[in-house]
């Protein structure tokens, strides 16, 4: 069997969180900058058949593409990384396998086969592995496999890979395998056991490691390369270091230093040149050295878990080098803000931005957060559930509607100035229901959002069930917070604004899913700025 398109296998093991995600986008970022169409999809080992109906507790942030799939949060860092949008195909779970195999079924596509993991599951995976490679727009695809090898839940995966390097011949596909080569502090010493049973665990189900990149704490000196290289049937070349790094935008970097691009293109048989980072070394730069900085509130109910919030928190590191300013973001969580203990925790920031997040716990919280912005005059920005914390706020302290809610948090509310969309109210099944990815947006003219995006059209991805009740449009609006960015299909509110405020603004869409290192958002770069010039002007008038 020939192809044109080359593959790439990422499987982890020792213990899970070892960055599989970041090592898979920062060897694409080396062949795309080397002019390789390239692209990373992700394989999860979880039933679920997608993220969505998953607590942020659990795992993190559900990310979303522009085509409205619901995915794990790696699909954020690659397209922060590559600046390539991502899709439903580069997001597969076994829930999504498992159910399609199972429809196949019942419409009798086995012709009265026994249905089986090997072939029919693993079919089913090598078929979605190939889809992205199978489109002819990439010459590279990078897979990584979730999970650690030797999980009993990998295993269909595994078998796939094995498959695909027999099917796919020399030098069509590779494993890299990224493992934990600890450091034991009482013995003072690196030790490579953990790494060399890993590799084993991976050979008993028959795939040999072409690449090992191992992560660890201290540099690995020549003779413990060469033992790993012995003991788990890798050449010295190929034993990739991966120390552990002060950003995760360093990572490329120390992986062109370590060779790992070029031992991958040897092994694909692809020709070597030296990566164009131009760009990304400049916004390294950028982000390394600060001309100032400025103190962000994060207010939301999942603080605690920061994976939560990781789009936003990644989408704060390109605004601030954007504005060559350092923004430390303070996480406040919203359970516990109240108007006795407001001033005391929110007086000291710059900025505030309201979370989204979904059920009633913490709300209150936020609503008294957006009150004290809106009234000192601090940079705000609401992001979807924190947009609409902003109209219910204002509905209730400026419109006078002291019972003014939404219907996801009081049903019977008799001012519901945030309701259930009409597309939603049938809705029974929780899971990919929501409205989701990218929809059109018109702005008004002369508004804060024209101005910051520089264009009277844009196009930003949701995930949400509720919206402004557009009943209260025109009350809202005469009482002086503006409706600036509507859906021109659906006439539903995208953006709030209030005009006399220096900068107010809620978004009902999710402009976090779009910042890249290569495009900062502009939205989150102007939020930045104000809260940069809110912070001068504050320390003007503390000086004087």
């Amino acid at each position: 069997m020939t192809t044109t398109t080359k593959y790439i296998f990422v499987t982890g093991g020792v213990t899970s969180s070892l960055g599989k995600g970041i090592i898979a986008a920062s060897l694409a970022k080396l062949l795309q900058a080397q002019g390789y169409r390239t692209t990373i999809q992700k394989l999860d080992p979880y039933i679920n058949v997608d993220p969505g109906t998953l607590n942020p507790y659990e795992h993190g942030e559900c990310y979303v593409t522009d085509d409205g799939a619901e995915t794990d949060l790696d699909l954020g860092h690659y397209e922060r990384f590559l600046n390539v949008p991502t899709s439903q195909a580069n997001n597969v779970t076994t829930g999504r396998i498992y159910q399609s195999v199972i429809e196949k079924e019942r419409r009798g596509e086995f012709l009265g086969k026994t249905v089986q993991v090997i072939p029919h599951i693993t079919d089913e995976i090598k078929n979605r592995v190939q889809i992205l490679g199978n489109s002819g727009d990439y010459d590279i695809v990078i897979t990584e496999i979730g999970g650690t090898v030797g999980d009993i839940e990998s295993l269909p995966y595994v078998e796939a890979v094995r498959q695909l390097k027999w099917d796919l011949g020399e030098h069509n596909a590779i494993v890299i395998h990224l493992t934990l080569v600890p450091f034991l502090s009482a013995a003072g010493e690196l030790k490579t056991k953990p790494t060399q049973h890993s590799v084993k665990t991976l050979m008993e189900s028959g795939v040999m490691a072409d690449i090992l990149v191992c992560r660890t704490e201290h540099e690995l000196p020549s003779d413990l390369r060469r033992k790993l290289a012995l003991f788990c049937n890798v050449r010295e070349e190929a034993i990739i270091q991966s120390i552990d790094a002060s950003t995760i935008y360093d990572v490329p970097n120390l992986m062109l230093e370590q060779g790992l691009d070029k031992v991958v293109l040897k092994k694909l048989d692809l020709q070597s040149d030296t990566p164009d980072l131009t760009q990304w070394n400049e916004f390294l730069s950028r982000h390394k050295n600060p001309k100032g900085e400025v103190t962000i509130g994060l207010i939301g109910k999942y603080v605690e878990l920061q994976d939560s919030y990781k789009s936003i928190l990644e989408a704060f590191i390109h605004a601030g080098a954007a504005n060559e300013v350092k923004v430390n973001v303070e996480s406040v969580h919203s359970e516990y803000l109240n108007d006795e203990n407001i001033k005391l925790k929110l007086s000291h920031l710059d900025g505030i931005l309201v979370a989204p997040g979904f059920g009633e716990r913490g709300i209150e919280g936020k609503i008294e957060a957006v009150k004290f912005v809106r009234e000192q005059n601090i940079p705000f920005l609401g992001i979807c559930l924190g947009m609409q914390m902003a109209v219910i706020e204002y509905s209730r302290n400026i419109l006078g509607l002291t019972d003014a809610n939404s219907t996801e948090m009081e049903e019977s509310t008799n001012n519901p100035v945030i309701d259930l969309m009409e597309a939603q109210k049938s809705v029974t099944h929780k899971g990919g229901t929501m409205r989701l990815g990218a929809w059109d947006c018109k702005l008004e003219q002369d508004s804060i959002a024209a101005k910051v995006y520089d264009t009277d059209k844009i196009e930003e991805r949701h995930r949400h069930r509720y919206e402004f009740n557009s009943d209260y449009r025109e009350q809202i609006e005469a009482a002086g917070m503006k409706a600036t960015g509507i859906n021109p299909e659906t006439g539903l509110v995208e953006i709030v604004e209030i005009p006399t405020h220096p900068w107010f603004v809620g978004v009902q869409y999710h402009p976090e899913y779009k910042s890249t290192v290569a495009n900062p958002h502009p939205l989150f770069v102007a939020f930045v700025k104000a809260a940069l010039k809110y912070s001068k002007a504050k320390n003007n008038v503390s000086m004087a």
